[in-house]
């Protein structure tokens, strides 16, 4: 199971936001390229890069900084954030994102998600953002009546690289993963799955690790990294 480093940019800098509330944020650094390299250096084999911006308004608003991290490793770079249509999709694949995350263009437009798998094939995975039960889009602000398990079965049934799970109340909580739900998800579809938010200590990673064999392929942290919770060679140890 792969620890990959999550690096959220909004105007430019490195920031975490709280249960993803824009006004709730800390800001980590105002070089997103250096961070991106240090996570590189550190060993990482994967970037989850999101451009809040483009989460927030719907169009991309940091792509010259995200294509400049792009070129300039060595390792795959995932993004979500904006990506709401197939020429947005192919424009970043082209700057050499290796795949994209699709959250609400993939709730509300369901064809262009199935013609967009089958255009890119391996490089479009699904953000599963749930709230209560229910998928959120549009940056989390946008709570649908679209119940989260039923969602997540609708996605396995087209070729998606991944599912990235996120318990929104558990995000930059530093309180620990929703491992009841992740196993849950985990059990009901044979799709790979990324576990995302509120990771806060080695036994965190540990309890996720043991939910590979159902699934789990990697997880997202940023928080407990940046507040220096563990190293990243801790993480990849546990």
């Amino acid at each position: 199971m792969h620890v990959i480093p999550c690096i959220d940019i909004r105007a430019g800098q490195c920031v975490r936001l709280l249960q993803g509330q824009a006004e709730q944020q800390t800001v980590y650094g105002d070089d997103p390229l250096s961070m991106a390299q240090r996570w590189a250096a550190a060993g990482a084999p994967m970037l989850h890069v999101v451009d809040l911006d483009g989460a927030f308004a719907g169009q991309m608003g940091n792509f010259a900084v995200i294509r400049a991290i792009a070129h300039s490793l060595a390792i795959p770079v995932q993004l979500g954030g904006g990506l709401r249509d197939l020429e947005t999709i192919a424009q970043v694949l082209d700057a050499g994102i290796h795949r994209v995350v699709l959250g609400t263009s993939a709730l509300e437009q369901w064809d262009m998600l199935v013609t967009a798998t089958e255009r890119f094939p391996g490089q479009i995975c699904v953000a599963i953002d749930s709230r209560d039960g229910q998928v959120a889009t549009r940056g989390w602000q946008t709570v649908s009546q679209v119940d989260t398990l039923g969602f997540a079965q609708r996605v396995a049934t087209v070729n998606v690289a991944a599912i990235i799970y996120t318990d929104i109340a558990r995000d930059g909580m530093l309180q620990g993963p929703n491992i009841p739900a992740i196993a849950s998800l985990a059990r009901l579809i044979d799709v790979p799955i990324i576990a995302s938010g509120g990771v806060s200590r080695l036994e965190d990673l540990q309890q996720l690790a043991a939910l590979e064999p159902l699934g789990v392929c990697g997880v997202l942290v940023g928080k407990a990294l940046y507040e220096g919770r563990f190293a990243y060679q801790q993480a990849c140890a546990a």
